[in-house]
């Protein structure tokens, strides 16, 4: 099994490590230590688990461990990424198990975090360190780049390009064919 932290102590970061909990009762694969946050006191505990340290601790790590962003804000996961250049650290593509994936052309990138419920037709690409909430669907020919955040109950139809960094709220709707810029 590999060791796995959370980066994000909040309601967010506990709903990751549900996400760990129902990828391990399918397929055991990864033992939970704790979570990283920079808002939290080092040691305490949540929901019985440690918060190791600050994220720059991550950069002290001598082990190879594997980390998942439990971070909405797009530009927030952009600067931990950034921050953190120890070679042990290893950003996780997390895919609850009921997600549907499209088996005609899809990519999804580093660090990606796809929880519960979401349908992902064909021919979609998902760059590194996209957050896709719950109960989404994302439609034919979509590209969304690197930090994207979808939150719960997104749903974008085909064709659809959402640049880096976007943040698309709970519920809205992207119909087809509509570009939506960098940092948005």
């Amino acid at each position: 099994m590999k060791k796995i932290a959370v980066i994000g102590a909040g309601g967010f970061g506990r709903e990751v490590k549900m996400l760990i909990d129902q990828i391990n009762a399918s397929e055991n694969k990864y033992e939970f230590i704790g979570y990283y946050d920079d808002g939290k006191e080092k040691g305490t505990l949540i929901n019985g688990f440690p918060v190791l340290g600050v994220v720059s601790e991550l950069n002290d790590v001598t082990e190879k461990i594997g980390v998942a962003l439990a971070l909405g804000n797009p530009t927030h996961k952009q600067n931990v990424i950034n921050a953190i250049t120890n070679s042990n650290i290893n950003f996780e593509t997390l895919i609850h198990p009921n997600v549907i994936i499209g088996t005609d052309q899809v990519h999804i990138g580093e660090g990606a975090v796809i929880c519960a419920g979401n349908i992902i037709t064909c021919n979609v690409i998902i760059k590194n360190y996209v957050t896709i909430n719950l109960s989404c669907t994302i439609g034919h020919d979509t590209l969304l780049e690197d930090y994207v955040s979808l939150m719960p109950g997104v749903n974008i139809s085909g064709e659809v390009l959402l640049g880096e960094c976007v943040y698309v709220g709970t519920g809205a709707k992207i119909i087809n064919q509509l570009e939506i810029g960098k940092n948005t």
